[in-house]
């Protein structure tokens, strides 16, 4: 309780330049644990969501039943259902069933369907750059707000006629906070931002491989 109090009394006894590091890495903080969670939610709903869909997918695997089951309206279909939708919906879209329309409406739905997984992965991929910025900023932030408090213990020191370690320690200490304040926001979004980004990209690779396998289906229809 009293290091609790210690380390209080370090932060409000600070220069008015430390504090303002100080409340800017906590802004920092809290921001970064924002998107984190949130972050982590979406993510957790996309992964089921692919599970749900392709579990769906392998046990009915009539196209023309799934899509008639689908929402009609394109806002009210998950991701999954969104690139099935865009490509099925583009596939079907000419009714000539010679061999080369069959082709083309393959290729066309396959770009379809990419183009809507990949504006699905940057949906899920923005704010991660913010938590990269936050991660590789705050610990420089902080470091700027020691340098500044560490500056102004050692120019109060010319006023004083015999310097001690007891004169220069108390102002140290209240710059070294902001370097520790630093690293509490670095660390927690530095280890986020590459598990969230990793999340990320496996959606993605699930995303492709249910197009190939889509577009494998479509160009064998008759």
């Amino acid at each position: 309780m009293d290091s609790v109090t210690s380390v209080l009394s370090l932060i409000l006894a600070a220069g008015f330049v430390v504090q303002v590091v100080m409340i800017i890495l906590v802004g920092m903080s809290v921001y970064s644990w924002t998107i984190i969670m949130s972050k982590k939610r979406i993510l957790m709903d996309s992964q089921k969501d692919i599970t749900a869909f392709h579990n769906i997918f392998l046990a009915d695997p009539n196209l023309k039943t799934l899509y008639k089951q689908m929402p009609q309206i394109v806002s009210q279909r998950s991701a999954m259902e969104g690139i099935f939708g865009s490509g099925y919906g583009e596939f079907i879209h000419t009714k000539s069933v010679s061999n080369q329309s069959l082709v083309m409406n393959s290729e066309r739905a396959y770009r379809s369907m990419s183009t809507t997984a990949n504006n699905e992965i940057d949906r899920l991929d923005g704010g991660l750059s913010v938590l990269a910025m936050i991660a590789s900023s705050s610990p420089y932030i902080g470091l700027f707000g020691t340098v500044w408090g560490i500056m102004h213990s050692f120019i109060g020191l010319a006023s004083v006629k015999h310097a001690t370690i007891a004169i220069v320690a108390p102002g140290i200490a209240e710059a070294l906070i902001a370097t520790a304040f630093g690293l509490f926001a670095a660390i927690p979004a530095t280890i986020a931002y590459n598990r969230l980004i990793s999340q990320v990209e496996d959606i993605n690779n699930k995303y492709m491989a249910f197009i190939e396998e889509l577009f494998v289906i479509f160009q064998r229809q008759k």
